[in-house]
């Protein structure tokens, strides 16, 4: 059939889609710090765990993914009723808009933030409020949140793209006062220093969601999760595709969880070289702002000393011609100037530094 937007959905139509980071192709050597993902594999019990489930591939996965729901809550000190698993964190914020947005029930964000929130609400039919940041600084304006008119509001808690991260008090006050659902997108939140779970016990319209892509270094395998009351995430439920995770996955992510020692010693490796990477850069004064993610949001500097858009392409062009890849958003004022570099282990930074160099070194005649 051909291509005839008679046949599609309003919707669809007007579709903008998700436009995701470079992916490489598998043969290409690259140093790949654009994406997020984590640079350590994941835990050895993880291959062991899926190796076993082989043999049960002809059955079909526990549709609830009872086994991680009982980790997670453990995990958090949650009931078991209060955590829900998802094909990666993507669709849990999927099944939020879902169940909470339509025609008439609009969706809220914060501008920049992960673009996925435009993307899923254009899906949804729901309109969109944006509320922009006041400056390169990304401070949250609990107030603007709040008289949004949005039904449901996403906020990404450490920043994303900027990594910077929020307190209880500042989410706090937007989660008591806002007339709706918030979602606080918690995928950075095992590389900061404070998160929203403390919010659980005393809201009930807050959706937690968490991903073990980053942290748990599961990115190909597609698991994450939300946290909320009983009865957020039993309409969530309802919602979700009934086999939406599969038997590899659920073993997978079940083996990362459990494994706690190698989780902290990874977490740990990729916050030292974060905090060695932004000490770096505070010493070449390229204003980068402190980040609870994995990643740092930079202000090049080139060796005339300018700034802006420019510069910023001209670095990322140079990086990817040396074969590293890095993130730039140039859809934005208060992030055209910026470069996100995700963070890699020590010999990935290593080589990133001596590249950095040389494009900052002025030429020698």
């Amino acid at each position: 059939m051909s291509r005839n937007a008679k046949y599609f959905s309003r919707n669809i139509v007007s579709h903008k889609p998700y436009l995701p980071g470079i992916q490489p192709a598998d043969e290409e050597e690259v140093i790949k710090l654009n994406t997020n993902e984590n640079p350590y594999p994941p835990s050895p019990h993880v291959k062991d765990a899926v190796l076993a489930e082989l043999e049960s591939l002809r059955l079909y996965p526990n549709p609830p993914s009872g086994q991680l729901r009982k980790a997670l809550s453990d995990l958090h000190g949650l009931n078991q009723d209060q955590v829900i698993i998802g094909n990666g964190s993507d669709d849990i914020l999927n099944l939020c808009t879902r169940c909470f947005a339509d025609a008439s029930l609009s969706v809220g964000m914060l501008e920049p933030s992960y673009s996925l929130y435009e993307v899923i609400a254009s899906l949804q039919g729901a309109a969109l409020h944006r509320i922009p940041f006041a400056d390169d600084s990304f401070s949250i304006d609990p107030q603007a949140v709040i008289d949004s008119g949005a039904n449901l509001f996403f906020i990404t808690s450490p920043h994303a793209p900027s990594g910077r991260e929020y307190d209880q008090n500042c989410l706090r006050r937007v989660v008591e006062s806002f007339d709706g659902i918030v979602v606080i997108d918690e995928a950075y939140a095992d590389f900061a220093t404070q998160n929203a779970i403390g919010l659980l016990d005393e809201f009930h319209n807050l959706i937690i969601t968490r991903t073990l892509s980053k942290s748990y270094s599961l990115a190909g395998m597609r698991v994450g999760y939300g946290l909320g009351s009983p009865e957020l995430v039993s309409v969530l439920d309802e919602a979700r595709e009934v086999y939406n995770v599969d038997r590899l996955a659920q073993a997978g992510a079940w083996a990362a969880l459990t494994d706690r020692a190698y989780f902290k010693s990874t977490c740990a490796k990729i916050t030292e070289e974060r905090e060695k990477m932004r000490s770096l850069l505070r010493e070449w004064s390229w204003k980068t702002c402190p980040s609870g993610a994995n990643f740092l949001f930079t202000l090049p500097v080139d060796s005339h000393g300018r700034t802006g858009q420019e510069v910023a392409v001209n670095l990322y062009e140079y990086l990817a011609s040396r074969k590293i890849l890095t993130r730039h958003f140039p859809r934005h004022e208060l992030t055209s100037s910026y470069l996100r570099i995700s963070i890699g282990n020590s010999r990935d930074m290593d080589i990133l530094i001596e590249r950095l160099i040389e494009w900052k070194t002025p030429e020698q005649p």
